[in-house]
């Protein structure tokens, strides 16, 4: 079982290589009865899509997805629904040169141990271009989330290496500039600093901050369904990332419990420094994460590494790659938390979908909480 599949009762099924000719989904356990059109996914997978500004990499997909499946007369029939992406500009050539070696940072060594064979044509099954399909699935779950429960899903970029990004916090900006900044009088200084990497060959990580605001009480589960750790299974599941916060994460190692709980009153919550997420269970205020995205490892600067026979080269990684591959994640983190809120409303259906709300339901007003503050 290679576990190409996530979610529970909302299972997504991915499959395809970065240079393969397609890419895909099947999407199991999705209910029937909602107007989703193909545009509509091509709209996000756009936002996602590399070749959109000279920050990202230069390779130009059309993105053009099919239904094949689950789709009739433009509404969801709750049967899979089978989405496809043809490949349109893969260039193997470019990756000929590492056939026989292991670029450092990459999956190339941990794949060949484990499958004995692996696809070297820009990372194959390892390439963030599976991502793709995973930010088309969250269209038809975010879609939903939105008109059921009237949940809204925004991420942005934080952090770029060590420049912050969100200051000062416009929602209308994120999607106004290539780098989906919140900060609309940081954007030029921060484009001059793109430029400055990819010139130099460098690559930089990032931080993404996501929340849904909307989301109801009572989502998740006390112990092997938490909603957190859901979401954190989820987007560690994303291509170089590397750690995964709830609402304060980190930063609570250094808080007083006085400042950590978030104090009730009859008027709302004070504080959500949980993240919205309580005993793994949504409490009813925003769901807040912050995703951290390693540097890109490809790198046009030489570096030390090993070919097939285990003997020392210096390699130098060529084709088309992202100096900062964070910036195309924000649709993606955005994908991952529509889909692991989907699964989770589902589960509590199946379980609880008798049980009433219980009282008080206790307000949340803040948009943004301590926990997605920077």
């Amino acid at each position: 079982m290679s576990l190409n599949r996530f979610g529970r009762l909302l299972v997504v099924t991915t499959f395809g290589e970065s240079h393969g000719p397609a890419i895909g989904c099947v999407i199991d356990g999705f209910p029937p009865g909602m107007t989703i059109t193909a545009e509509e996914i091509r709209e996000q997978l756009m936002r996602r899509a590399t070749g959109r500004s000279r920050h990202t990499s230069q390779r130009h997909e059309e993105e053009d997805v099919q239904i094949l499946s689950g789709v009739f007369e433009g509404k969801t029939t709750g049967t899979p629904i089978a989405l496809l992406i043809f490949n349109t500009d893969a260039r193997s050539k470019d990756y000929t040169r590492i056939a026989q070696q292991f670029r450092p940072g990459h999956a190339d060594y941990t794949y060949q141990h484990k499958y004995g064979i692996r696809d070297w044509r820009g990372g194959g099954r390892s390439s963030a271009r599976e991502t793709a399909v995973r930010v088309a699935a969250g269209v038809l779950a975010r879609k939903y989330l939105h008109q059921r429960f009237g949940i809204e899903i925004t991420a942005w970029i934080s952090k770029i290496g060590d420049q912050v990004c969100d200051e000062q916090f416009v929602a209308d900006s994120i999607d106004d500039n290539p780098l989906f900044i919140p900060d609309p009088m940081r954007v030029g200084a921060l484009e001059d600093y793109m430029d400055a990497l990819r010139k130099s060959g460098d690559s930089v990580g990032a931080l993404v901050r996501a929340e849904a605001t909307g989301v109801p009480p009572g989502w998740g589960a006390p112990v092997y369904a938490k909603l957190d750790g859901e979401l954190a299974a989820a987007m560690m599941s994303i291509n170089a990332v590397k750690g995964v916060e709830i609402g304060a994460g980190f930063a609570s190692v250094e808080q007083k419990g006085t400042e950590h709980r978030d104090e009730m009153t009859p008027e709302g919550f004070i504080g959500n420094e949980a993240g919205g997420v309580l005993g793994g269970i949504s409490s009813g205020q925003p769901v807040t994460l912050a995703v951290a995205f390693k540097p890109t490892s490809s790198l046009r600067l030489p570096g030390k590494a090993v070919d097939t026979d285990g003997q020392a080269v210096e390699l130098i990684t060529t084709g088309r790659h992202d100096p900062c591959v964070g910036i195309r994640a924000v649709p993606i983190v955005e994908a991952m938390l529509a889909l692991v809120l989907m699964d989770q409303y589902l589960l509590h259906r199946a379980q609880c979908g008798d049980v009433e709300p219980q009282q008080p339901d206790i307000e949340f007003d803040a948009r943004r909480s301590s926990g997605s503050e920077s």
